[in-house]
């Protein structure tokens, strides 16, 4: 792939820069645990299913839908506070994708961008600590925006410029760089979503194990 062809490189996250499907996929059964264990199993199960979505939204599928009737736990505000608590200690240690700083030489000349179904402020400040922001001179974007409102909204303000390249790891993903006609990659390695094979050749979407394949 010539990724020269592309103005604007947009990066997922979880499963993409970081290997952190993991972490977050434990901290929301930890943070359901008050619940019992299958409330937090279904949480997880829709975590999964709906990879890419903000946890603001699954938290409130999970009161509203997920939760024993009559059961009572941690409010939204709680299980937020929970589920932050947990993944900032993950994020902070898990892997980062091999070849980035290699990968962002071979495209200096383009933007990069982070978007991302986590928390805006979380990821900025953990990519911070890492050493990451700089890499990314488009911007580090996520929830509680949508990736489909943050897309159309950077496009809109020139900071995405055509032609432009979304690599994720979900069905959202896709969907989201499709309606905004950006090309998309998606990335394997790390996924949670156990269909991506059937899905990516249904949909003739290019796929790579990880970010360093794209590296020459």
């Amino acid at each position: 792939m010539n990724l020269h062809h592309y103005q604007t490189l947009i990066f997922d996250c979880d499963g993409v820069i970081l290997n952190s499907n993991q972490v977050k996929t434990q901290a929301f059964y930890k943070a359901a645990l008050s619940y019992g264990k299958g409330a937090a199993e279904s949480l997880v199960n829709y975590h999964i299913q709906h990879g890419g979505i903000s946890r603001y939204h699954k938290f409130e599928v999970f009161l509203n839908q997920l939760i024993p009737p009559g059961t009572t736990g941690p409010n939204l505000d709680e299980l937020l506070a929970l589920y932050a608590e947990e993944v900032r200690r993950g994020l902070l240690t898990c892997e980062v994708a091999e070849g980035l700083a290699q990968l962002r030489q071979q495209t200096a000349s383009s933007r990069w961008l982070i978007v991302s179904g986590g928390d805006q402020n979380e990821l900025r400040d953990i990519f911070r600590q890492r050493g990451l922001d700089s890499l990314f001179n488009g911007g580090i974007f996520g929830s509680p925006d949508t990736k489909d409102h943050i897309l159309q909204r950077e496009l809109a303000e020139g900071n995405i410029q055509s032609p432009a390249l979304f690599l994720g790891d979900s069905q959202y993903d896709s969907e989201a760089a499709m309606a905004t006609g950006l090309d998309f990659v998606f990335i394997s390695g790390w996924t949670e979503f156990k269909g991506w094979q059937k899905y990516c050749g249904e949909h003739n979407l290019p796929h790579i194990k990880t970010l360093a394949h794209l590296l020459y």
